[in-house]
């Protein structure tokens, strides 16, 4: 059977295709599927969110209900999926519908997503010292940033740069030792990292492919605000398409301060081999869901693809107040919606495209990915 020829029917007929499908080899065979964050109210027709660029320029048009997920799975005649976990309708704000979307499309059985490339996008902060806002940043890492141990900036040692540190650690900086007191976890070794490290050969194509094939708007507002931040000369440049990590939280942080702590946390989860570029939200949860399901066997873990753009700053022009600029992502929201659709669009064409050829055997660079700016 071929599921996309369901488009041409009524909702109703599709519908009663899709539940029938449970044989092995009936089932869909996914190619690409996007997943994004947020949306804002509906997927198409109304004010953007992180979905609606790809619902309404893809053709997203055909649904199917997936039980469990927090939003049906949109698809197109060219073998493109989609969904998105959270909506602004929603009465509660957490990263746990993200997991919930992941593990949902795993485990539905109409679904073969043994050779599904999956990309995972949204908007984010970026680090001024890293690039401007408008820019579409690739990551080989994913660092998560929820899961430590906090003292109040106020009653911490003195030298301290922050109260936050690992868990299995006494201070900041230090990573937990196989010997570490765990302290709470019934005197167990504690062994464990907190960065979900994606394919790097697959993460350095999709950056390089996208870079040489994408241009990126440089709107006069955005120039007129990246112009306050002197002192970080990578944020007096065009947006562009860059490579560098990204730190989930379900925290929304902000600051200088906040910012050390994130570059210092990335480069010490990553062993010093990539730095903090983007803030990210759900990242973590998507990527760690991921790696359960390709330890079952149903996804191939090695196809995934993460890219932040970049809407706001993570912390104040110089001399402005901590508090002036937090959660303000109107300037950059737009721009960052259209950056993370012409990064990621062009390389899902690409897949699609050549299929016969990224069936088999995922796309790759042969050197790792290196930190751009």
């Amino acid at each position: 059977m071929n599921p996309f020829r369901v488009l041409a029917l009524p909702a109703l007929t599709a519908a009663v295709i899709f539940a029938g499908l449970a044989r092995a080899d009936d089932r869909i065979a996914v190619k690409v599927i996007v997943i994004a964050g947020f949306e804002v109210g509906a997927d198409t027709g109304d004010a953007p969110g992180e979905f609606q660029f790809w619902a309404e320029r893809e053709h997203l048009d055909g649904t199917l209900e997936i039980k469990g997920a927090p939003h049906p799975l949109r698809f197109n005649s060219a073998g493109l999926y989609g969904s998105v976990a959270g909506n602004t309708r929603d009465r509660e704000l957490s990263t746990v519908p993200s997991s919930e979307l992941i593990m949902a499309l795993c485990l539905d059985p109409r679904l073969d997503l043994t050779h599904t490339y999956w990309l995972i996008n949204g908007i984010s902060g970026i680090d001024p010292a890293f690039g401007p806002i408008g820019s579409a940043v690739w990551a080989a890492n994913v660092v998560d940033g929820d899961a430590l141990r906090e003292i109040d900036e106020s009653e911490v040692p003195a030298g301290w740069p922050y109260g936050l540190f690992a868990i299995g650690t006494m201070a900041p900086n230090r990573l937990p030792t196989a010997k570490a007191d765990a302290g709470g976890w019934g005197g167990a070794t504690l062994t464990y990292t907190m960065n979900c490290a994606l394919s790097p050969s697959l993460t350095r194509w999709a950056y390089e492919f996208s870079r040489s094939h994408v241009s990126l708007d440089d709107a006069p507002a955005l120039r007129a605000w990246n112009a306050k931040y002197a002192g970080f000369p990578a944020t007096h440049h065009a947006p562009q398409i860059l490579l560098g990590g990204t730190l989930a939280s379900a925290r929304y942080w902000h600051g200088p301060r906040r910012t050390q702590w994130a570059r210092d946390w990335v480069k010490l989860w990553t062993a010093g081999k990539d730095v903090f570029a983007t803030t990210a939200m759900e990242q973590a949860a998507y990527a760690g869901t991921l790696r359960r399901m390709a330890a079952k066997g149903l996804v191939d873990f090695n196809r995934v693809l993460m890219l932040r753009s970049a809407s706001n700053y993570c912390l104040p022009p110089p001399g402005q107040d901590v508090t002036s600029t937090i959660g303000d992502e109107s300037l950059g929201t737009v721009a960052a919606f259209e950056a993370q659709y012409r990064a990621g669009s062009t390389v899902v064409h690409e897949l699609l495209k050549n299929w016969d050829r990224y069936e088999k055997t995922p796309p790759a660079m042969d050197e790792p990915p290196v930190t751009k700016k």
